[in-house]
């Protein structure tokens, strides 16, 4: 089996919603993306040859998911109040509503299912919310 890997980073705020800490509050992260995809095979000729996938492709297509997040307010549907939604697009905040608490957890299981929707065989994908803090998601 073959791995490859690569990594792709981006700048955002978010709050936990319901948490009692600290991350209940509007805060920012550099999280990064760590994904692992595989192949039992290596593609036997043409220019791919002797390759797994292209990494410039896998690159490309994990840098365009990490710029969709890029500098936003990233934030739990249903947890703001509309005036305060329509207040921060009024002011023309890049704003991103997910259906998920915006933890490092299920940003892995995330990213991971977004890279299997472009046709990547994934194995593991990490994401850091902090350089010692991370959250990996690998299916059965």
């Amino acid at each position: 089996m073959y791995t490859l890997k690569t990594e792709a980073a981006f700048d955002s705020a978010h709050f936990l919603s319901g948490y009692e800490g600290k991350c209940r509050n509007l805060h920012g992260h550099r999280w990064v993306i760590s994904a692992e995809i595989m192949g039992e095979q290596l593609v036997p000729d043409g220019q791919l040859r002797g390759m797994v996938v292209d990494f410039g492709d896998l690159k490309r297509d994990l840098k365009s998911l990490a710029d969709e997040f890029d500098h936003a307010f990233i934030y739990e549907k249903n947890s703001l109040k509309e005036t305060t939604v329509a207040a921060l697009k009024d002011e023309s905040f890049h704003l991103i509503e997910v259906d998920f608490r915006p933890t490092a957890e299920n940003f892995s299981e995330y990213f991971y299912n977004r890279l299997a929707e472009m046709g990547y065989t994934v194995k593991t994908v990490t994401v850091y919310e902090t350089p010692n803090n991370c959250a990996s998601y690998t299916k059965d």
